[in-house]
Parts: structure tokens; sequence; C-alpha cells
């Protein structure tokens, strides 16, 4: 049997090996994460490219923030200009993802291109991409491209479709903003080319009296005032800073406006399998109302675009 003072020195004994072995346990584990910090410290950061536009820079956040989510790190490289500046990065190496709109990228890489349905759009570009480049996953749910809208308040005197307007066009005055558009990275429209000439082609509508504007807002003035009854938008009225209150957009079925949807433009080999699949489930759920609602945060109350895109990603549990 063992005296009182031997076993207080057993007691004592098996606490400090406890001690030693609660130590030795933190050890391992704080060696553990040190390794893996150092190792994720180690992995190349993916630089996803973008231009000088909200929706450029928003495109390029919510790509960046899936891709995070996949385990890399990544870095959001903005203010690289217009489309040349992020295909030249993609080019050199020092981005592996943009975003873009797939009929503008079309225009700029194919000009002599006839392709407006979207399949088509979709198909033309991948023949025109540069080698060494690839696209993602277009998201079908948005659609960027010029819109032809009317007041909601007078939308019963018109029909609802571009096809159905046709035969009434040459009575109509219809207004077309041709000044910086809804998204810079656009070019302006040309009233010959971008407007009159898609509306006749596609629907036999004659615009006889069409009236340049200035600005979107003098436009829309003008549509207010009854100046003229219909108004050519450069994007979805969504874009506007009210979010097009008080407009209502005609159908375009036939695509007299090419085909314009957000698509990631990717660096071949760049992105693993589970990254590429990441950014086409992103594509599977961006919509034109998601993307316009970020933008409009952007653009008009300076929100953080990061943020904007985490809570874009969360609410899509992507």
């Amino acid at each position: 049997m063992l005296g009182s003072t031997d076993s207080r020195a057993l007691i004592r004994g098996l606490r400090r090996s406890r001690v030693v072995l609660l130590r030795s346990a933190l050890a391992v584990m704080m060696a553990a994460l040190a390794a893996a910090c150092g190792s994720g410290d180690n992995q190349p950061v993916l630089t996803v490219g973008a231009g000088d536009s909200a929706q450029s820079g928003m495109l390029a956040e919510i790509y960046a923030g899936a891709l995070a989510r996949t385990g890399a790190r990544t870095a959001v490289k903005g203010g690289l200009g217009q489309r040349p500046g992020y295909l030249a990065a993609l080019d050199a190496d020092t981005a592996a993802v943009a975003g873009d709109i797939s009929g503008d990228l079309l225009s700029t890489l194919d000009s002599s291109s006839a392709a407006r349905l979207p399949d088509d759009v979709n198909k033309a570009l991948n023949s025109a991409l540069p080698e060494g480049l690839i696209v993602g996953d277009v998201a079908d749910g948005t659609d960027l491209r010029p819109t032809v809208v009317a007041l909601t308040t007078r939308v019963d005197e018109y029909p609802s479709s571009l096809r159905d307007l046709a035969p009434r066009c040459a009575d109509l005055t219809i207004g077309i903003a041709t000044g910086i558009p809804l998204d810079p990275m656009r070019a302006p429209l040309d009233p010959e080319r971008d407007v009159v000439a898609p509306l006749q082609a596609a629907y036999g509508c004659a615009v006889a009296h069409p009236v340049t504007f200035p600005t979107t807002e003098d436009l829309r003035k003008a549509l207010s005032a009854g100046e003229i009854q219909l108004a050519v938008l450069s994007g979805p009225p969504a874009y506007l800073p009210d979010g097009g209150a008080g407009l209502t957009p005609l159908a375009d079925p036939a695509y007299a406006f090419r085909a314009a949807s957000a698509l990631p433009i990717i660096r071949k080999g760049a992105l693993t399998d589970p990254q590429l699949r990441k950014l086409n489930y992103v594509a599977g759920e961006l919509t034109t109302t998601d993307l316009a609602d970020m933008i409009r945060q952007l653009r008009d109350n300076h929100a953080a675009p990061a943020s904007l895109a985490r809570d874009w990603l969360d609410a899509h549990a992507l």
C-alpha cells in the first residue's frame, strides 16, 4: 500500500505527464497550422483583370470571389483600361481571367461577323479567340443588349415586341442615346449602323424619324415630354441609376441587337477543372437584375465591390 507522500508524488507525476502531452499536442497542431499557412503563401495568385467600368470591375470581383472558394489565392487587378488592356494582360500572363460580354467581345475580335443569335455568337466567338485564350460558360440569364423602351404609362399604345411594332415604325419618332453608353466599355451607339439598319434587317422596321440625344438623361426627358414615342438605350434599362423605373422594354426575339451576355475570358491552362466548374456555376446563377443591382451600388453608391460579390455568392450558395 502506498503512503500519503507516495500518493501525492504519483498524482504530481501524472499531472506533469498530462501537461507534457498537452504541450506536445499543441506544438504538433501549431506546426501543422504553420505548414498549412506556409503552403498557402506559396500558392500562385490567380489574378482577375478588370477594365475601367463598374461592370468590368463587378464581374472581376464575382469571378475572383468564386475562385477563392475553391481554395485559390486570388486578386483583382483593375485599371486596365478598355478591352485591349485586359486582353493584353491575359496574353502576357499578368492576368488569368477577365470578365467580358459575349457580343461586345466578338465585335472586337471579328468586326466582320454577322452573328446575332446567342448560339451563333458563342460559336463565332470561340472561333475568333486568340490562341491561348478560352471562354467559360455564358451567363444566359444576363441580357445586356441595347434596348428599345416605352414609357410604362403609355405601354398599351405599342406592341410588346419589336416584331409586331414593324408595321408602325415609319410613323414613330424614335430617340437614340449616342453619348457615353450605360457601360463605358461599349462603343457609343451609331444611329444608322447600330439601330436603324439592324431593326430594318431583323423586322422590316423602317425607322423614318430617328432623333439623337447626347445623353441618356436628355433621351428620357424627351420621352417623358412626348417629343419621341420610343427610346433606344445602349444597354438594359436596369443599368440606369433608378433601375429603369417607369420604362418598359420591347422584346427583341430576332436579336436585331446582337446577343450580349456576361462570360469569363480565361488564359488556357490557368485554371483547374474544379475552378472552371465553379465559374460555370456562377454563369448558371447570374442574372441581369442581379448584375445591374450590384453595378448600381458600386457605381452610384460607391459600395465595396468585393463585399457585393461576397454577398451575392453567399446568397446563391456558391
